[in-house]
């Protein structure tokens, strides 16, 4: 067969039914191409999908493994593809692993004659370590295999629940008729027969679960079955008892049948080898074990010893190793032993790869499918021929349908040339298919709605914007291939782009500034008391927006409502429109003033205007009369929560309008905001009066409106304390499934972060919230909601902590040792550790002596009381914001960021608000972007001006670090810092020392660990 032509062609580009167009997405590293085609006679190597098909892929007989397997995954668009591996049957009919280092032509004798087939073949533990969509889909579909092939044995009830979860993906919602005449002509499992009736009840219950939440409750089911991702490998013990070998990502398995009878951890597994028959597993000296110092098992042959043996390597060092071992140096005169070792990357390096190249991961989108017969996974048409296959000319289910690929496709996704577009097959015009229809079809979109990831950007607010690429390696215009769109242009399909993609921080169509900025600079004041009281101007222009959230758009989306009661609308009202009128004149004064100061006007010449201080203290001295509508915040936040709790429409009114763009955080710290505007009025006269000496003309009038803020902050300290752990707490309760009653009297927030529990299967990750009374731990699923499922709790009365890192042999844990229970956990750094040690055993003192919920209480049934503890497993989540739309909670951030918040690093980050204007630039574009920036609540908000009611972008911080550019990175301009996170860098630039500063302050508050947070035992209790 020819070579292929080294010009990338349109019509050899891997795609998947419903892929807009191919990347050449592959498991390479970002900015490497495919190795070289070696030199050569070319064959063709037939790959069966985990849906059936068959893909014929040309390819050098010379080329390693690794090329073959890199052209499959670019033809799926598959990111993690290092879980998967193509096997097949030897020449001793032994099923084996394609070896991704060795040539093709040394592991296939009849490469033309093998069928290789796609499969899983490493099993994590846990699903949600899966960050794409589509490689949970392909899991499903080896799970479908393995329990129709009778691999993965269960009992009835959970092979029921399965297929029940298999058929909602395929044929949607139940419908009696349907479901029955489907069961009936499609098996599933072995015997299918006695437990159709028990499938079809368990498929009545998921009505209205989409075919992405199946394949994830499908993967849930099964990950806790023991036979799960299990392939069990023939032996005999000394005795000579038939037994079964098997490896999964804890160690080595022992089984006798279907059922596991013994199991040897990694860490207590010193050394793994064959000699000829025998397989040998060298254990470390352990004096508490009856075991002996080496375990031997009897074989078939030589190489099935050294096949399983293959396999373990790969397993031990995919979930163990954090990087690829590297190679041995080969000896100089004689070799001992298998030079085989693992090629690719560890779980670890994956999960931060995906993480890392969000600019990578085409939105994905499962929808049902009508299967009849059999599924496919990517039904294209033949690169070589564009028209769409008919009913009538798909091959049946004797000849799987076949597409033919070449090598030449799998090019670099670095590689402009692969934007060249084909035309788009034709789609089912519904998730659902054709009922009538012989041949099944599996429609698999990329679309924009998936699960949010914010490892990388920020959240994408504007329903209008277009979803563009934030890498800073490709900000050229450039997005994914093609051309960017206009920054207000609609995205395709009329959705919201992802809500990690940030249009605004696209180096495309933005606006840009040059040192004409600079130099029109110049001529403004230079003092630092300017800059001091421009930062007043600037963020009272942003606490003007925050209020007309709850005067303008909050009325006009709830208020106006019939569901909205009378006393709710009256005390928003009473308290919100004098303070919006009051703070609309001051901004109005403050602009005057910072006008004058500038110049704009002669009086500046006679100096009267450069201050400051007689403004602040003339309007402070108004506002005292109106201290009474800020001790009024803590009765507006009761009023509502009370009013959304009788009712589940204001409660739908207000969770819609969270939806909103203008509400760019949770409405409750919108109500707080009055409360956190004196903190930062106190702050800036406590800078003035720093600066200013005694003699200076503004220094008493500054001194004077000093006290008299502080004074009022000293009078609302205490309700503002109690006010931001209420709010906390009503933000975690919608954050959380499997709760109720979160918030009681008592109950105070410490703090929530990422650890890894340590179970049977091995570390998995965990979200961690800690209260003072009760820790609860859960998992992020694959859900349409930002939530997280609460798995356990452990209450703090009577429990103690204690270091256990040699005791476990995993770095930086720690046990929590309950009266009912111990959970072993692991922090992702030794000072989060601390952190997290500290807190815990500061409350479990203070639990000992307070009055909070009691812990007898925690397991009580649920009534329609208040009840203090916080798990139920009666109550239905509700329905959320879907991915993608309206703000991405803090936890959530803190999950995939693997990073802890606590509850007095929170409150900093309300109080610390700035903003501003800045310019920014990317690592690798050469213009600054003048954008105005907003900081508050761990995140940086991006506008085009202050006048913008809702922000287009944002990054939360959470993760980030902040420097100074280096000499090596050519940014010479001044007042400039660097946010950097692995490796997305941007670099933003402050107009003068005094801003630099500022914005130095308050990025590091939410990005540089804090000491540990207290408990609040201190402070005043309860609001109710």
């Amino acid at each position: 067969m020819a070579e292929s032509d080294p010009e990338p062609i349109s019509s050899g580009a891997g795609q998947r039914l419903g892929a807009p167009e191919t990347l050449g997405i592959s498991t390479l590293d970002p900015g490497h191409r495919p190795p070289a085609m070696p030199p050569g006679r070319h064959v063709t190597i037939r790959v069966r999908m985990l849906d059936d098909t068959e893909e014929l892929f040309d390819i050098s007989q010379k080329a390693s493994g690794k090329v073959l397997f890199d052209l499959v995954c670019s033809h799926m668009n598959l990111i993690e593809g290092d879980y998967f591996g193509l096997e097949f049957q030897n020449h001793q009919k032994m099923m084996v692993w394609l070896d991704h280092i060795k040539p093709i032509i040394k592991q296939l004798r009849r490469p033309k004659h093998t069928i290789l087939r796609f499969a899983v073949k490493f099993f994590p533990p846990d699903h949600a370590q899966l960050l794409e969509e589509l490689t949970r889909y392909l899991f499903a579909l080896q799970i479908k295999q393995d329990v129709s092939c009778g691999r993965l044995t269960c009992n009835d009830t959970s092979a029921a629940l399965m297929v029940s979860h298999i058929i909602q993906s395929e044929i949607g919602d139940f419908e009696e008729s349907q479901c029955r005449s489907h069961l009936l002509n499609n098996n599933y499992i072995p015997d299918q027969m006695p437990l159709i009736d028990k499938i079809m009840e368990f498929h009545s219950k998921n009505i209205g679960q989409t075919p992405a939440e199946s394949d994830y409750q499908l993967l849930e089911v099964a990950r806790k079955l023991e036979m799960y991702g299990i392939r069990l490998h023939p032996a005999k013990d000394r005795e000579g008892t038939r037994l079964s070998l098997a490896v999964a990502h804890t160690g080595v398995l022992v089984f006798q049948g279907h059922t596991k009878i013994n199991a040897f951890n990694w860490s207590k597994v010193r050394k793994l080898s064959f000699k000829r028959k025998r397989f040998l597993i060298k254990l470390r000296p352990d004096l508490n074990s009856s075991y002996q110092d080496t375990l031997e098992f009897l074989m078939a042959s030589r190489d099935c010893c050294k096949v399983f043996w293959k396999i373990c390597v790969e397993y031990h060092a995919f979930f163990r190793l954090f990087e690829e071992p590297k190679p041995k140096p080969k000896p100089v005169l004689f070799t001992r032993g298998s030079s085989f070792r693992f090629s690719g990357r560890t779980q670890k390096q994956v999960i931060d790869y995906v993480r890392e190249s969000e600019f990578k991961k085409i939105p994905f989108e499962r929808k049902h499918s009508r299967v009849q017969h059999n599924s496919r996974l990517s039904p294209l048409p033949s690169p070589r021929h564009h028209e769409v296959p008919t009913e009538s000319g798909v091959p049946g289910v004797d000849s799987p349908p076949r597409r033919h690929w070449k090598e030449s496709v799998l090019v670099s996704a670095e590689d402009p040339s692969s934007s060249r577009t084909r035309a788009s097959p034709s789609r089912q015009r519904n998730g659902h298919g054709d009922r009538t229809g012989s041949v099944s079809r599996i429609e698999e979109t990329r679309g924009s709605t998936r699960q949010t990831h914010p490892e990388h950007l920020s959240t994408g607010v504007g329903s209008n914007s277009p979803h563009l690429s934030a890498s800073s390696g490709h900000s050229h215009g450039m997005v994914n291939g093609q051309k960017s769109l206009e920054l207000c242009s609609h995205s395709p399909d009329g959705r919201q782009p992802s809500p990690l993609t940030s249009p605004l921080l696209n180096d495309a169509c933005s606006v840009r500034t040059d040192d004409e900025d600079e130099v029109r600079r110049k001529r403004f004041p230079t003092d630092r008391a300017y800059f001091i009281a421009k930062e007043l101007l600037t963020t009272e222009r942003t606490y003007l927006k925050d209020l007309e959230v709850v005067t303008v758009s909050f009325q006009n989306a709830v208020g106006q409502d019939e569901a909205t009661p009378d006393s709710l609308k009256n005390t928003i009202f009473s308290t919100f429109e004098p303070l919006h009128k009051f703070h609309t004149g001051f901004l109005r004064e403050v602009e005057q003033r910072l006008a004058l100061w500038e110049g704009r006007s002669n009086a500046h010449i006679k100096g009267d205007y450069q201050r400051i201080g007689d403004v602040m203290l003339k309007s402070f001295q108004s506002l005292k009369p109106l201290t009474a509508n800020l001790h009024k915040q803590s009765e507006v936040l009761l009023e509502l929560e009370k009013a959304c709790r009788s009712s589940r429409r204001l409660e739908g009114l207000c969770r819609d309008f969270e939806l909103q763009k203008v509400c760019y955080i949770p409405l409750n710290v919108f109500i707080l905001r009055p409360l956190h505007r004196l903190t930062h009025y106190k702050q800036i006269l406590e800078r003035l009066c720093k600066h200013y000496p005694a003699t200076h003309v503004d220094f008493r009038d500054c001194r004077a409106a000093l006290a008299d803020v502080s004074e009022v902050v000293d009078q609302l300290q205490g309700s503002l304390i109690k006010m931001e752990n209420f709010q906390k707490l009503l933000e975690l309760n919608k954050d959380l499934i499997g709760v109720d009653n979160l918030v009681v009297p008592g109950r105070e927030f410490i703090r929530l972060g990422c650890l890894s529990k340590l179970s049977g299967k091995g570390l998995q990750q965990r979200m961690f919230f800690l209260f003072n009374d009760v820790i609860l731990y859960t998992s992020r699923g694959m859900m349409a909601t930002n939530q997280f499922k609460v798995h356990g709790q452990l209450p703090l009365h009577g429990m103690t902590i204690r270091e256990s890192e040699d005791e476990w042999g995993v770095p930086h844990a720690f046990t929590l040792v309950g009266q009912q229970q111990s959970v072993v956990v692991a922090a992702s750094s030794l000072t989060e550790m601390q952190k997290w040690m500290e807190d815990i055993q500061v409350a479990i003192e203070t639990a000992k002596t307070s009055n909070g919920p009691s812990a007898d209480l925690l397991t009580s049934t649920l009534t329609d009381t208040k009840d203090p503890s916080p798990v139920s497993g009666n109550k239905a989540p509700l329905v959320g914001p879907p991915s993608g739309q309206g703000a991405v909670p803090l936890s959530v951030i803190c999950w995939y960021r693997v990073q802890s918040l606590s509850f007095s690093e929170s409150c900093r980050s309300l109080e610390n608000q700035l903003s501003g204007n800045l310019l920014r630039k990317f690592k690798n574009s050469n213009g600054w972007q003048k954008l105005w920036v907003v900081f508050t609540n761990f995140s940086l908000f991006f506008y085009k001006s202050h006048q913008d009611d809702y922000p287009l972008a944002s990054l939360p911080l959470l993760g980030y670090s902040v420097t100074i550019p280096s000499e090596s990175e050519n940014i010479h301009k001044d007042y400039v810092f660097k946010l950097h996170f692995k490796s997305h860098v941007y670099y933003f630039r402050s107009e003068s020392e005094y801003t630099f500063e500022r914005w130095m302050e308050v990025i590091r508050s939410a990005t540089v660990p804090s000491g540990s947070a207290r408990v609040l035992n201190h402070k005043e209790s309860h609001p109710h």
